[in-house]
């Protein structure tokens, strides 16, 4: 177990180290492409642990990432606390609201946790623009800072993508160490079979309760994320779309899948946005239709994702990946 958690953070470093060297050879947009895959994978990562592992399902992600933006933004502003201290705080403040809703949420199960979640994400923007300090429609700036001076001259967009992924890598980390630990375990066996985790002595309610503070406060970093690559935050960046959105790039990762899933539901994600974009602009469509169209696209996506791969492309990666590996060991033997 422990060669192969050293061989999984080789793997991490070997992938930032490569990244690292890819963004010395794109363009600003593919740089901020590339920041957009990154929140998306953490975000994604949110729905994983929580859908996935714990079998709690949540259409408020989006609301939580708003949270976490909201949070940072209002540290940077008002009491100019460093970059790296407005991550760590946002994430624990999203977290502390995904405590509250968890000690609720942990009664609630199915359609009736869905709807919870559902009206937070409805409700959040329109509660955000009835106070002043939070910057009302326009929002706030929410600035980046400079790359330090040791790493030479980089640009802006550079700066972000290197913050991004290092934020996306950090996350895989910790979220693919938390499944693999007992608490993963623990929230198997309660979605599997919540009685008889119960009667193994597991407090259910508990663990769903942990399971939603960790996604909170995870959802919260990718917030941070989306607001620091937008550089402002401000209540028409998190719409409910936001979160049908996440939770179609989940379906289509795999809703159990971290890696790769995660990361090929985000891909797919910011290729359809790019597909859109050229789509409406080539045949001179308004804002509203575009937007319209992302919606749809996405809703066709996750339709046909649940009838054709319900356990997604990352899921089946995997399989074979596992099969292959059997295989050779059966060889062997």
């Amino acid at each position: 177990m422990h060669n192969h958690h050293r061989r999984r953070l080789i793997g991490f470093a070997i992938v930032g180290i490569l990244l690292f060297l890819l963004s010395n050879r794109v363009g600003v947009l593919r740089l901020y492409q590339g920041s957009t895959v990154s929140m998306y994978v953490i975000a994604i990562g949110s729905i994983v642990l929580l859908t996935g592992f714990s079998g709690q399902i949540s259409l408020g992600n989006g609301a939580f990432m708003a949270l976490g933006a909201y949070i940072a933004v209002l540290l940077q502003t008002y009491l100019s606390l460093p970059l790296v201290l407005t991550f760590f705080v946002a994430v624990l403040g999203a977290a502390f609201f995904g405590l509250i809703l968890g000690v609720a949420a942990a009664r609630l199960s199915g359609p009736y946790l869905a709807g919870t979640t559902l009206a937070l994400a409805v409700a959040l923007p329109s509660l955000v623009n009835q106070f002043p300090v939070l910057g009302g429609e326009q929002g706030l700036m929410f600035n980046a800072g400079s790359a330090p001076e040791w790493l030479g001259e980089v640009s802006r967009f550079k700066w972000l993508f290197w913050i991004s992924t290092l934020a996306a890598i950090i996350a895989c980390i910790g979220i693919q160490n938390i499944l693999k630990s007992r608490y993963g375990r623990t929230w198997k066996a309660v979605r599997s079979n919540s009685t008889a985790a119960e009667l193994s002595g597991i407090s259910s309610a508990r663990s769903k309760v942990l399971a939603f503070v960790i996604s909170a406060g995870i959802a919260g970093l990718a917030g941070v994320v989306l607001a620091l690559t937008a550089g402002t935050v401000a209540p028409g960046a998190f719409p409910l779309s936001l979160s049908f959105a996440i939770i179609t790039g989940a379906v289509i990762a795999g809703i159990s899948s971290l890696l790769p899933g995660s990361v090929v539901g985000a891909v797919v994600l910011v290729g359809m946005s790019q597909l859109v974009g050229t789509f409406t602009s080539r045949f001179q469509m308004g804002d509203i239709l575009a937007e319209n169209l992302k919606e749809l696209i996405v809703s066709a996506l996750l339709i046909l994702a649940v009838v054709f791969t319900p356990n997604g492309p990352g899921e089946k990666i995997r399989a074979m990946r596992e099969h292959r590996k059997h295989h050779s060991h059966g060889g062997v033997r």
